[in-house]
């Protein structure tokens, strides 16, 4: 994976705050916009190899509740601190 570098994106979704790690050879906004919208679940992720897919825009992802994306190579800003997960959130049994 020679030209490969991890990027750190950060977003909000309907007001919550979400992070995440991508490997990807090259990042810029446009491509910051479609990742964040691909972990938003609005997205399509591409396979691997497959280039000709059509990448979320700004305005549409703006329409689903994604806002405020941020992105910078890892290693670089702050330090990536995963949020905490709570397990009541994905339990069957309320």
């Amino acid at each position: 994976m020679a030209g490969t570098n991890l990027y750190v994106i950060e977003y909000e979704l309907h007001g919550e705050y979400r992070t995440f790690i991508l490997r990807s050879e090259r990042m810029d906004n446009t491509d910051a916009w479609h990742w964040a919208s691909c972990d938003a679940g609005v997205g399509i992720i591409p396979r691997f190899g497959q280039h000709k897919i059509k990448k979320v825009s700004r305005p549409m992802a703006e329409r689903y509740g994604v806002a405020n994306v941020r992105w910078h190579p890892s290693g670089q800003g702050p330090e990536f601190v995963p949020l905490p997960v709570d397990p009541k959130r994905f339990s069957e049994s309320q």
